[in-house]
């Protein structure tokens, strides 16, 4: 079954989204995610110049065959803007397998290992009143686990706040990146107290997690984990910056708190070292920046051997087809852990009509043949490319700091 057609939509629909669309001889249709969020459009330009044309012709149901040839036969292996585009690429082929065959994907991959995907949703608060009433608000929704942001006091902007004005908190701006404010001491002091209010109000039943998004040194992120000790976190994520895999010995040796990293990496490579020495707990790479589903598969089939789960990255910033794709991949491997869930703002559902369902704490991704989202290019055109910058952070003494 030949591809005779291969083309890249941008569109805006509440954020920027890179979807790549493939079209075999048989009028079959597969819908990939490309979206490096804050660098849209190198991935886009990568796959319409490089990428696309090496397509025309070849036979849509040879997967794996495509996947080493993209990856192998560009020599400049490995990279985000590189496995954003292969990904791409590997989740609409396996959108048209699936199509094909008239069954879901994860039935493709081997069944389903459970019955639904448990997620966790993000509650935040520019107090920690408010916090705690965002916790509940997601209870009662039915979530059976949160992650707990709050605003921290003598700082004017922290990760995983929104601003009052309802906008995202990232990304922050259009023509250059928004400047925050960073210090870590603040930070270290304040997060057990307000995680400690979360387990005092709610109690041990809901799993609670808390994103460090990289700001801490091996050691300072060893000293929180141990300080969060007493509130039996799920996880506590990024705690590093983890490009130095062997830093994150340094954490274990001073706490048991359990880890979750890896929504930046792209390959297996990058987490090889974290998974075979047990120096995390859940690997979080995604399956739009890691390569697709079949080198995500791989990952997750590395981390099984030793014990690790999966946690992947399901922020807004990918697309419905990256996030079905995903509960495709969650919903079929046994060491499933958890799963991202910040759902997408319209009107990107003018765009995207997705089958997943969400009920009590749990997704499935349906049973619509293939990945069970279909993209409205007509709605999409409607919403022009909105050019976005991550934020960046600064120390208080002007030098530079991970955001």
């Amino acid at each position: 079954m030949k591809i005779i057609d291969a083309g890249v939509i941008i569109t805006a629909p509440g954020r920027n989204y890179v979807t790549l669309k493939i079209t075999t001889e048989d009028g079959v249709v597969g819908w990939g995610d490309a979206t490096l969020n804050g660098r849209e459009l190198a991935v886009a330009t990568y796959l319409r110049d490089h990428v696309c044309p090496l397509l025309i012709g070849r036979d849509a149901h040879r997967i794996e065959d495509i996947w080493q040839y993209l990856y192998k036969g560009s020599y400049w292996r490995r990279g985000p803007v590189q496995m954003t585009a292969i990904a791409a690429v590997d989740i609409a082929l396996w959108d048209i397998k699936g199509k094909v065959a008239g069954l879901p994907v994860y039935q493709l991959l081997g069944g389903a290992a459970r019955d639904g995907v448990m997620v966790y949703g993000h509650a935040s608060g520019s107090s920690v009143a408010e916090m705690l009433d965002d916790v509940a608000a997601h209870l009662d929704e039915g979530y059976l686990a949160v992650r707990a942001q709050s605003a921290i006091p003598g700082m004017d902007k922290v990760y995983g706040v929104p601003p009052k004005d309802g906008r995202l908190y990232e990304p922050a701006s259009s023509n250059v990146p928004q400047e925050e404010t960073w210090e870590t001491g603040p930070y270290l002091r304040f997060v057990p107290t307000m995680l400690g209010a979360v387990r005092e109000r709610f109690g041990f039943d809901v799993h609670l997690l808390h994103d460090v998004h990289h700001r801490l040194s091996p050691l300072e992120a060893g000293r929180l984990g141990r300080d969060l000790e007493e509130h039996r976190m799920f996880w506590i994520e990024d705690p590093t910056p983890a490009e130095d895999q062997s830093a994150f010995q340094l954490i274990r040796q001073h706490t048991t708190t359990p880890i979750a990293v890896g929504e930046i990496f792209n390959s297996i490579w990058d987490c090889q070292q974290l998974i075979t020495e047990r120096l995390i707990d859940y690997v979080r790479t995604s399956v739009s920046h890691a390569g697709g589903i079949t080198h995500l598969r791989r990952i997750f089939a590395l981390a099984d051997l030793y014990g690790v789960r999966t946690g992947s990255h399901g922020a807004g910033d990918l697309s419905p087809v990256s996030f079905a794709a995903a509960l495709h991949v969650d919903l079929s491997v046994p060491n499933f852990g958890i799963q991202e869930y910040m759902g997408h703002r319209d009107p990107a559902g003018e765009v995207f009509r997705t089958g997943y369902k969400f009920e009590n704490g749990y997704m499935h991704p349906g049973d619509a043949p293939g990945l069970g989202v279909e993209v409205d290019e007509q709605a999409a055109a409607k919403f022009p490319y909105d050019p976005k910058y991550l934020p960046i952070n600064r120390r208080r003494d002007g030098s530079m700091h991970d955001w």
